[in-house]
């Protein structure tokens, strides 16, 4: 038996819940049980996905603690104790609160699953889980270091072989004379770096990119950074928090931690 245990206020966007699902049951099999646990804000943006996948929604007080991750944890063990134990508990989530009950899980037996936006991973909770699944458009290839199973940065050790440098023998250049010439002084001319896409992004692109902003009522930052990316406004890999903490006077985050709500905060005397 398969858990899927969604924590609603992490991954948010019906668009991840899908294809999370998705890929669970073409790899994995079927998934008998499925969970979401949140604030009935942030259930209320999952109704669709909920009520076709057939999720069971878990509402908590939308307090400023974190009750949700206490409540699927709950669930979570609940389940790991019970006979027979399912063969594998899918935690949607890369909050890095978890790791306890990872390891808890893990300790009795039973494979254990993250589902996650590859901006809300936890880089701490990686190595915790047994497989990372990644959700949603930001799938960057490896840089300067390697990719795990789970999809995960690895870090590249090497060797004292490798840090070994052959020794070579200089070779001498063939040198010939030149006429002496006149010096003539040359002005360096600094160069200015290119300006990145966040840098070029200018507050009326980003309204013109996400028009449901306009309205200043919440807004998905998941269906934000869809619409940014679409437009060519935000980059693979750039972050969308961090754009919209460029025009602090005009955009508001929500919650602090970890925000996954944006509105657009208007100017005083527009309506």
């Amino acid at each position: 038996m398969i858990v899927f245990l969604v924590d609603a206020d992490n991954l948010s966007s019906p668009h991840w819940v899908n294809e999370a699902l998705e890929i669970l049951e073409a790899s994995e099999g079927a998934v008998a049980v499925r969970r979401a646990y949140g604030s009935a804000e942030n259930l209320k943006g999952l109704a669709e996905t909920l009520r076709t996948w057939a999720i069971r929604p878990f509402v908590n007080l939308s307090l400023t603690k974190n009750t949700t991750d206490i409540a699927l944890a709950s669930d979570a063990m609940q389940f790991a104790c019970q006979t027979p134990a399912p063969s594998m508990i899918v935690i949607g989530s890369g909050d890095a609160d978890f790791v306890p009950l990872v390891v808890r899980v893990r300790e009795r037996g039973i494979k254990v699953v993250c589902v996650s936006e590859r901006s809300k991973m936890a880089s701490e909770a990686v190595y915790a889980y047994d497989k990372v699944l990644f959700v949603g458009n930001q799938k960057a290839g490896p840089t300067d270091s390697t990719m795990d199973d789970a999809g995960a940065s690895v870090p590249v050790r090497t060797t004292a072989a490798d840090t070994t440098t052959a020794k070579t023998t200089p070779v001498k250049k063939a040198t010939t004379k030149k006429a002496p010439t006149k010096k003539t002084a040359t002005k360096k001319v600094a160069t200015k770096p290119p300006a990145t896409t966040a840098d070029k992004t200018s507050l009326s692109a980003i309204l013109a990119a996400v028009p449901n902003l306009k309205a200043g009522e919440w807004l998905h930052l998941s269906d934000a950074a869809k619409a940014l990316h679409d437009s060519k406004l935000l980059g693979k890999n750039a972050s969308t928090t961090r754009l919209f903490n460029r025009h602090p006077d005009h955009f508001e985050l929500t919650p602090k931690k970890q925000p996954n709500k944006v509105r657009y905060v208007k100017p005083s005397g527009k309506v």
